[in-house]
């Protein structure tokens, strides 16, 4: 198997895209990524582009081949696959293209992800997101993820020692971080009285403890490291790539407050990676809701269950902590266009082991990307390091 590197990345601002076309945002980040890695588009070999439901989204189907045509890879014949897996596309879309390149049946490859999510009424947003958990035992009595994600919190916070506060203290946090991001759809500083007084989602889950609904697209070129610097002087290497599944429903887990898909894959990825928590200096979570970040800091091993409230509240997740946690904004400031999210998780860790992060920049030199589909039914986790 050969090593991978990342040589180029390229992401559109996130946000309510109304002048934008789920074909401008795909073809803008593909567009930046192949200019970051000084390439054309006849020198791509395949194509992995992430994306949860444009059907129904946009009532377009067969993206991987639309893709294909309006990046003008069509007259080529560039192999484009489109991935799904719910909010975990991108993060799965990154993993294919990284074993096209290790298997040797590729060189230069994209991963990308794409989702445009504001063309149709919130409710139908909101009953599409829903087709991530299982439909027949969650949906059709009305469970939408906010509901779902509330449970969890309500589960945690009469097992463990969780505030009110500490879980507010997450979107302050994330918020801080996205006011420095220019990709992020919100680029404002929040107080935990902002949180706390927000209006009521599901109990205990307050509108601000919720990732927004975001139209975007973010792109990653990969090729083998032994190429890598014939196309970039910073590549970025894929020290591990792991993924797992749980059960889709909720009732059906073991410990509804633990994903035990993040914790197979993040052990998965450790063993492959050959390194263990200590190394890794920063990390993007999937934070969708306030309590999805508490979670899977103890569920990716970087404390006991019941402690990251409390690192939270201590600011060793903060920027300027000795783990900082979703420096981009995370989904929850810098959003959530579910197809996308992967990728951009990439593309931020790829700028902090660049060095090109800017006001929220971090010392570090290896990084995690944790994605979740569903309420953890996919979970899919990689490292990357500066090569």
């Amino acid at each position: 198997m050969k090593d991978v590197a990342v040589i180029g990345i390229g992401c559109t601002v996130f946000g309510e895209k109304w002048s934008h076309s789920f074909r401008d945002l795909f073809i803008e980040a593909g567009a930046l990524a192949l200019e970051d890695a000084n390439l054309s588009g006849e020198q791509i070999d395949s194509l992995f582009v992430g994306n949860m439901s444009a059907g129904r989204f946009i009532e377009q189907e067969h993206i991987g081949a639309l893709i294909a045509d309006y990046a003008g890879l069509a007259t080529e014949h560039t192999p484009s696959t489109r991935v799904e897996a719910a909010c975990a596309s991108g993060g799965l879309a990154f993993r294919q293209g990284v074993t096209a390149v290790a298997s040797g049946m590729a060189d230069i490859v994209v991963a990308a992800g794409v989702e445009k999510m504001t063309d149709v009424a919130p409710g139908q947003t909101v009953d599409t997101l829903a087709s991530a958990a299982d439909r027949e035992w969650e949906g059709f009595v009305g469970a939408t993820f906010p509901g779902l994600y509330a449970m969890i919190a309500t589960d945690y916070m009469h097992r463990y020692p969780l505030t009110r506060e500490q879980l507010a203290l997450v979107a302050v946090k994330n918020h801080y971080n996205g006011a420095r991001n220019p990709i992020a759809q919100f680029q404002q500083e929040i107080s935990i009285d902002t949180v706390i007084s927000s209006s009521l989602v599901a109990d205990p889950l307050r509108l601000f403890d919720c990732s927004p609904i975001t139209d975007g697209a973010a792109a990653v070129i990969l090729a083998p490291l032994e190429i890598a610097r014939k196309y970039t002087d910073t590549p970025v290497k894929v020290l591990a790539s792991a993924q797992a599944s749980d059960t889709i429903a909720l009732h059906d887990r073991r410990d509804i407050s633990t994903l035990d898909a993040t914790v197979a894959a993040s052990q998965r990825a450790f063993h492959q990676a050959r390194l263990s928590h200590k190394n890794i200096d920063l990390v993007e979570v999937h934070d969708c809701f306030t309590i999805a970040e508490i979670c899977a800091i103890e569920d990716l091993g970087f404390c006991t269950k019941g402690e990251a409230g409390k690192l939270t509240e201590e600011g060793v997740t903060a920027l300027n902590g000795d783990l900082p946690v979703n420096t981009s904004g995370g989904l929850k400031a810098c959003g959530h266009p579910v197809g996308a999210t992967g990728i951009k998780q990439i593309y931020e860790i790829v700028q902090q082991l660049r060095g090109e992060a800017g006001k929220r920049q971090v010392d570090a030199q290896i990084g995690m990307t944790h994605n979740v589909g569903g309420t953890g039914a996919t979970v899919v986790v990689h490292i990357l390091g500066r090569s």
